[in-house]
């Protein structure tokens, strides 16, 4: 039955998960084969990894997948995390012998929205990354009441509420979403 998300593509498997201590999350969409994708990259202060490989005129011609993440320039690390599992099942562009998994991603800035932020030398994206790859599955519904309720409590203030930090939203009847 078609629910309107995402996940009702075949090949397509969705991961979220939002640390209450850290007052961050990660999302990640991983494609069964490569797939095709663009971006149209806006703003004054944009923090993408790999996006310049979406340009038609580059080698590469498809995707693993896509994390969004925040934690602002620290959360691009979660990326790093999927592209390690990928690697690890043998997914990935071709280059001579290696295989290097193709995964552009996107942060937003949430560093000042609350939560524990001194995580010490290295920022906690990257584990993260890795546990949303192994976690994902076609029955991610970003609109049930159990995911509103872990991703809002102490990640984020309500939909549409200053320092919304999710990914994934729902209109008020819960039967469209939209993505970020």
């Amino acid at each position: 039955m078609a629910r309107n998300l995402i996940t009702d593509v075949p090949g397509i498997r969705v991961g979220n998960a939002g640390d209450a201590k850290l007052g961050s999350g990660v999302t990640v969409i991983v494609f069964e084969k490569p797939v095709t994708a663009s971006v149209d990259v806006r703003g004054g202060g944009p923090g993408t990894r790999e996006t310049a490989l979406l340009d038609p005129a580059q080698t590469v011609e498809g995707i693993d997948a896509i994390v969004l993440s925040g934690g602002s320039a620290f959360g691009l690390d979660a990326a790093s995390g999927v592209q390690a599992w990928l690697r690890e099942q043998g997914r990935g562009f071709q280059v001579g012998e290696a295989r290097v998994p193709i995964v552009p991603g996107a942060i937003l800035f949430d560093l000042l929205s609350g939560g524990d932020k001194n995580w010490g030398r290295y920022p906690p994206y990257r584990e993260p990354g890795v546990l949303q790859q192994r976690l994902s599955g076609r029955e991610h519904n970003p609109c049930s009441r159990r995911h509103r309720r872990q991703t809002h409590q102490g990640t984020s203030k309500p939909p549409g509420g200053n320092g919304t930090k999710r990914f994934v939203a729902c209109d008020p009847s819960r039967a469209h979403t939209t993505g970020w």
